[in-house]
């Protein structure tokens, strides 16, 4: 019997919009200001796609055109795509159909895959688990939101966090034993009460009166989400690290989602974590949802070494969270 690949990533591409929105701006929408926002989130500012008639599918394909680039691929070439988001172009198609049509993946099947802010992390292990299988060779994964499509401007609670952006990579089958080694992937689905769109879908589908009370838009009960992220990425980052007996001298880098500061630094600690080991880019683009974990990866592409242990941990709506430890492997 044939050993199973191990999936490696071996390319990452990244893309964000050109519109800053600074602390600042927002002072100017909202009863907040620039301290308030960079002490309870770490965020200064965060990018905003304001180009009209452009969506979550323009800022992915971008990200994958880069990774075409930088590997000369021929996007005939790709198996398949995979697509974390929450904003999608249209319910349906897929927007990694969308992607797929854009950058000339003709080839490829399609499916967009959605967890919220662990969206990235859910569909990696699913990209890596068809490369473990043997039967296909290249997918592009990509971690893609358009946020600012579902943010209330009016809201303090939720306009201060998040932005809009794109990371991908591809996966191919490893060379040796780098590559997706493991992931523990959690969901719990009472926590919907706390962070949900409240119509829109089957359950309350879109009326006059729906929009006119702006329940299109994103809601959050920050406090119960904020204790229980901290102790969910934290909880089960520490558990990937117990199952492997890894401490946080085995790993180079801790990719964490970057939702809240506070979240990150607690995950670092627990973990026995320097802050030089953790990837930090909240104050630059807020949290992007899907796509936080590969802008951190397409940012710090060129610090990264074969061989590095990085762990990726995130957590989001639904509730879903999880980690993923994987070896670098270029």
């Amino acid at each position: 019997m044939s050993q199973t690949n191990k999936a490696a990533i071996t390319a990452v591409g990244g893309y964000v919009p050109e519109t800053k929105l600074t602390n600042f701006d927002l002072e100017k929408m909202v009863d907040t200001n620039d301290e308030w926002i960079r002490t309870r989130t770490g965020i200064s500012e965060r990018r905003i796609l304001r180009e009209p008639g452009k969506a979550s599918s323009d800022m992915g394909a971008r990200a994958v055109e880069e990774i075409l680039r930088k590997k000369n691929l021929d996007p005939l070439e790709i198996d398949c795509i995979i697509c974390a988001t929450v904003t999608p172009d249209m319910i349906f198609p897929a927007t990694a159909n969308i992607i797929g049509d854009k950058i000339g993946a003709k080839n490829a099947f399609g499916f967009d895959l959605g967890a919220a802010c662990s969206g990235f992390l859910f569909a990696l292990h699913t990209g890596a688990s068809f490369i473990e299988s043997g039967r296909y060779k290249k997918i592009i994964v990509v971690g893609v939101d358009k946020m600012s499509s579902i943010i209330d401007y009016t809201d303090r609670a939720t306009c201060i966090i998040f932005g809009d952006g794109a990371g991908a990579v591809l996966l191919e089958p490893s060379k040796d034993e780098d590559g997706f080694q493991d992931a523990i992937l959690k969901s719990d689905g009472s926590g919907r009460e706390y962070l949900h769109i409240k119509a829109g879908g089957s359950l309350k589908p879109a009326t006059v009166e729906s929009v006119l009370a702006k329940e299109h838009y994103a809601f959050q009960d920050g406090q119960p989400v904020f204790k229980f992220a901290v102790k969910g990425m934290a909880d089960v980052s520490a558990e990937l690290l117990e199952k492997h007996n890894l401490t946080g001298d085995d790993i180079a880098w801790l990719v964490p989602h970057q939702a809240n500061l506070r979240i990150i630094d607690a995950t670092a600690n627990r973990m026995n974590l320097p802050k030089e080991k953790v990837m930090i880019n909240i104050q630059k683009y807020g949290n992007t949802t899907a796509a936080t974990i590969p802008l951190c990866l397409w940012e710090w592409e060129s610090k990264l070494n074969k061989g590095d242990n990085l762990i990726l941990a995130a957590f989001g709506g639904g509730f879903t969270w999880g980690a993923a430890w994987i070896k670098w492997a270029y």
